[in-house]
């Protein structure tokens, strides 16, 4: 897909400012869930947006990880402190983490900071099953990819599962669009950003979903995505989130008796 059609695409499904109205339902949501269900507030790294809000479940089995899009250039975790509402209601810890942003920060230097933030919750002693949206399902990518013994002494099967959600998993295709003007990539650091170039993992699991929807172009990412990882030897699976959107599509996340919730509940092995 040449670039200017992809940033039409991109644009026109992804954009936050585009969907005021939706967003401040998110946030009026989140607030509302925070209060009833204060979490813990954890942090990975020193700044101030390095922080991890951990709702807690039973304390039994792995830790579902939600990282959150924004498409480097927006958005906190704290916008999406509902998304943990339909795992808790079954007894499963939740952990949302906020990163830095575009252009202030690097996506390279965001990757490592959801490392971090992997390896903070590893302390716990528990697997981490993770999920993300868009930005964050190529950082959820990114995470089942990383060689754990290699990078932190920690077991090669910390995170055992991902379930991304309308993913980015080649970056590539942005270097020629005016979101690059805070990403930064040019073609070399992008493709070395991208999961879907990277070795893919020895076992483990990927989910990728898209909403019905979306573009083309976020079928062919996660499906592309499926059966690369898949021929590899990772047990990969894809699917449809009906008459979703770009931003309709995390909405399952909320609803403790959806089809998203009930495969996360698997995936976690509850």
């Amino acid at each position: 897909m040449a670039a200017v059609d992809y940033e039409v695409e991109y644009n026109n499904r992804a954009r936050v400012p585009e969907n005021p109205a939706l967003m401040a339902g998110w946030v009026r949501d989140a607030a509302a869930y925070r209060e009833r269900h204060a979490p813990r507030v954890v942090a990975y790294g020193p700044g101030d947006r390095n922080t991890i809000d951990l709702f807690p479940g039973d304390n039994q089995g792995p830790i579902v990880i939600f990282i959150h899009g924004g498409y480097w250039q927006a958005l906190d975790g704290t916008s999406f402190s509902h998304c943990a509402r339909g795992l808790n209601a079954h007894g499963i810890t939740v952990a949302i983490p906020t990163y830095d942003l575009c252009p202030h920060v690097t996506v390279d230097d965001i990757i490592q900071q959801m490392r971090a933030a992997s390896r903070e919750l590893a302390r716990l002693g528990r697997s981490l099953v993770i999920s993300g949206h868009s930005a964050g399902g190529h950082l959820a990518a990114c995470m089942l990819a990383t060689d754990w013994a290699a990078y932190a002494s920690l077991p090669k099967d910390l995170v055992i599962a991902v379930f991304t959600i309308s993913g980015l998993f080649d970056l590539v295709p942005l270097v020629g669009t005016s979101i690059n003007k805070a990403l930064r990539l040019d073609e070399t650091a992008a493709k070395a950003a991208s999961p879907l170039f990277w070795k893919p993992p020895v076992g483990g699991r990927l989910d990728a979903v898209v909403g019905g929807n979306e573009s083309a172009e976020y079928f062919r990412q996660s499906q592309t995505m499926v059966e690369q990882w898949g021929v590899a030897g990772v047990t990969t699976r894809f699917g449809v989130v009906s008459d979703a959107n770009h931003f309709t599509a995390i909405a399952p996340l909320a609803d403790p008796n959806s089809p998203m919730v009930q495969r996360l509940r698997e995936l976690a092995g509850r």
